[in-house]
């Protein structure tokens, strides 16, 4: 009987753990607990990712998706009846910004993030507000309109670029023979590109654009060709944290479905942008988003 007694005893204290464990990591991966506690949401943001992330003349990050964050923000401000709700920021780069969600230092991802299967394995995501695709960049007087054009040319792309891979399945699949030179980074290319060592750049298509914003006589250059990829940016947030979720997505949702998204999108694509040196990077809305905003949805085509 006794060594019944301590078994149950013994199993009473595991339960009682249990209780008391479970319910404190619920509230750790609670992100709305959080902020309400605290006061404050903490966005992590890219300094150089103009014009999505940056920081501006006034040393303040800004940006396409700043805007929108502060959106989701005004919007997590009214779900918990907040009179007042702070805003921190985190800069992060490439190498750190997936650890800066997971470990908690920052609640929201704001930038140029893909939304990928693999990285859906450690956060989550919410509906794209932008969808880069891997395009061309010519000189405005190259006879090259579309990818089929390049058959025996040379292209450039820069070195690590993730659109390498769709471009060289292109030039497999339709035989086109082209030469690929590899430059060391975007700028790199594009000066081969201009020098005429490369009758085309192969690259994101904001990357392009960007570049071509910035080049002596933008008017010299040309973006071209269909779009070969598909890669959604979107916020990004710790996972298996459905209350705050859906927060975010309704509010994502909302400003698409009233017009609010092509406003920003105007104001940073297609007007002057002080980071730029005033320049506007002209770039027309993609077909992939107008899509995406008459029916918002986290769902992405893999």
């Amino acid at each position: 009987m006794k060594s019944l007694v301590a078994c149950g005893s013994l199993a009473t204290t595991i339960v009682a753990a249990l209780v008391t464990v479970l319910p404190a990591s619920a509230q750790a991966e609670d992100t709305l607990s959080k902020i309400r506690d605290t006061k404050t949401v903490t966005i992590a943001y890219q300094e150089t990712s103009v014009p999505f992330s940056f920081m501006d003349e006034n040393k303040k990050p800004a940006g396409y998706a700043i805007d929108l964050c502060l959106k989701v923000v005004d919007a997590i401000q009214k779900e918990l009846k907040l009179p007042q709700l702070n805003v921190a920021y985190v800069p992060i780069n490439s190498s750190n910004r997936i650890a800066a969600i997971v470990e908690g230092r920052a609640d929201l991802e704001c930038g140029t993030t893909t939304n990928t299967p693999e990285r859906r394995k450690q956060v989550a995501f919410t509906i794209p507000h932008f969808i880069a695709s891997a395009r061309l960049m010519v000189k405005a007087d190259s006879p090259i309109k579309n990818w089929n054009d390049l058959r025996n040319k040379t292209i450039v792309i820069t070195k690590g670029a993730v659109q390498y891979g769709v471009v060289k399945e292109r030039n497999e699949s339709s035989a086109l023979n082209m030469t690929f030179v590899e430059g060391k980074n975007h700028g790199d290319s594009f000066k081969i590109l201009e020098a005429g060592q490369a009758d085309a750049y192969a690259m994101g298509d904001v990357v392009l654009y960007g570049l071509r914003a910035q080049a002596k006589d933008p008017s010299a250059f040309n973006i071209v060709g269909d779009p070969l990829s598909a890669e959604p940016y979107a916020i990004m947030f710790r996972k298996e944290d459905p209350a705050f979720k859906a927060v975010v997505d309704r509010e994502v949702a909302r400003v698409m479905n009233a017009g609010e998204l092509n406003k920003l999108y105007d104001k940073w694509f297609k007007t002057p942008v002080p980071a730029l040196n005033n320049v506007a990077l002209n770039m027309p809305m993609s077909f992939l988003l107008r899509d995406s905003i008459r029916f918002p949805s986290d769902k992405v085509a893999q």
